[in-house]
């Protein structure tokens, strides 16, 4: 515990507002709070900067990808916010509905993911001096496409994140990252209590709409 407060007073200032914006993206996410996508916005920038920096070109990438799922998510929940408050002030509550995907989508995905990983490990493994080639790529493909799921408001997100932050923690904790791997722990506590918190709300639509048939009749 030490250590982890040690090296987050440690950070540089524009390091520390982009961790703090990444625990704010997720906050906001979990609540369906629309600003996520402003504070992921910033903190990708910051990434995108900081990893260019320091030669983990592959990472600032990825930020890049962030960074435009972030203008995606923010349009796609702009079209479905709640307009209920006096005086016409817009709510920041976005109220695209939250859907779930069937089991054999997500298993059909996973299996073509995990194709493009050991795809994108063997190149990295073979061609690059990359610490775990598969788990990073791995970890990389699936965030890529879980981002995606979390723009379109799909629950399953949750699950997808919980995973790739274990397996981060894991690496993280080999190559010795401890306070890196002490954050993702706190994004694996979020990241359940966004998946309950979207899976509580998608069973109350989904009752409400199962319920529509037999007032209407």
């Amino acid at each position: 515990m030490l250590e982890t407060y040690q090296y987050f007073s440690q950070l540089p200032l524009w390091e520390l507002l982009a961790v703090f914006s990444s625990i704010a993206y997720v906050v906001l996410a979990a609540k369906e709070n629309i600003w996520c996508w402003p504070a992921a916005l910033i903190s990708t920038v910051i990434y995108t900067v900081i990893f260019y920096d320091v030669y983990l070109w592959m990472d600032s990438l990825l930020q890049i990808y962030y960074l435009i799922m972030a203008v995606y998510g923010w349009y796609c929940w702009r079209q479905h916010v709640t307009n209920q408050q006096p005086v016409n002030q817009e709510s920041v509550i976005s109220v695209l509905k939250i859907q779930s995907w069937p089991l054999v989508s997500h298993l059909k995905i996973i299996l073509a993911l995990t194709i493009v990983s050991l795809l994108v490990g063997w190149l990295m493994a073979n061609f690059t001096p990359t610490s775990f080639p598969y788990l990073d790529s791995a970890t990389t493909v699936f965030a890529v496409f879980a981002t995606y799921l979390v723009a379109k408001k799909v629950l399953e997100n949750w699950l997808y994140w919980i995973v790739i932050d274990l397996v981060s923690i894991y690496l993280y904790i080999e190559k010795g990252l401890v306070p890196t791997a002490a954050l993702f722990i706190l994004f694996v506590i979020m990241a359940s209590y966004g998946y309950l918190k979207w899976l509580a709300k998608f069973k109350i639509v989904e009752g409400l709409q199962a319920e529509l048939p037999a007032v209407n009749s």
